[in-house]
C-alpha cells in the first residue's frame, strides 16, 4: 500500500513537471526553465502533504461542461470556492457556481472554531463531493489552504486549481461578477 502511495506522489511530482514546463500553467510571461521546476517542486509538495489533487484549467472546464449548462443550478455533484478576498476577488469576478470564502494567502495550521464550523457548513455534509479551490494565480497560497483544510476535515474528493482566476480568464471562459 505505501509503495502505491509513493508511486503516486512521484507520478503526481512527474505530471506537474511535465504541465508546468509544457506552459499549461500561468506563470506571469516567465518561461526560465528553473522557475518552472520551482513551481513543480512547490506544487508536489504542497499537494503531497496537504492531502488534494490539483487540476488543470483544460480537466476543470471539461467538469463544469459535464454539469447542467447553466452549471449553478446543479451544483450538487461539484463546489467551487474562491478563496479569495471577497471585495478584491469573488465580487470582481469569479468563475461561475463558486461561493466565496476568504482563505489567508500563507499556510494556515490552525483553524479558530467558529471558521471551521463555517467551513464544514459551506463544504456540506457530503465528504465524497468533488470540490474545487482557486485564488488569483499560481503564486497564491489561498487555494491550498482551502484545499489542505477540506482534506485535513476528511473531504476526499479534494482539488486545487492552481492557475486561478487570472489563468481562467487567460483562457478565455465566462467569469460572473457580484454587484
Amino acid at each position: 500500500m505505501k509503495s502505491g502511495k509513493a508511486l503516486g506522489v512521484w507520478m503526481l511530482g512527474l505530471a506537474l513537471l511535465l504541465c508546468l514546463s509544457s506552459g499549461v500553467f500561468a506563470l506571469g510571461g516567465r518561461t526560465d526553465e528553473a522557475e518552472v521546476q520551482k513551481l513543480a517542486a512547490k506544487f508536489h509538495n504542497e499537494a503531497a502533504g496537504g492531502g488534494y489533487r490539483i487540476v488543470s484549467t483544460g480537466e476543470f472546464k471539461a467538469w463544469l461542461d459535464q454539469l447542467d449548462p447553466r452549471w449553478a443550478s446543479d451544483m450538487r455533484t461539484l463546489l467551487i470556492v474562491d478563496t479569495m478576498p471577497l471585495d478584491d476577488g469573488f465580487r470582481k469576478h469569479h468563475i461561475p457556481g463558486a461561493v466565496p470564502f476568504e482563505f489567508p494567502n500563507d499556510e494556515v495550521n490552525r483553524l479558530d472554531d467558529k471558521t471551521k464550523a463555517k467551513f464544514e457548513e459551506l463544504l456540506g455534509p457530503d465528504k465524497n463531493r468533488k470540490v474545487v479551490f482557486y485564488g488569483r494565480d499560481t503564486q497564491c497560497g489561498r487555494s491550498h489552504n482551502g484545499a489542505m483544510w477540506a482534506a485535513r476535515l476528511g473531504y476526499t474528493r479534494v482539488y486545487r486549481y492552481p492557475d486561478g482566476i487570472k489563468g481562467w480568464l487567460e483562457a478565455g471562459y465566462m467569469v460572473d461578477r457580484t454587484d
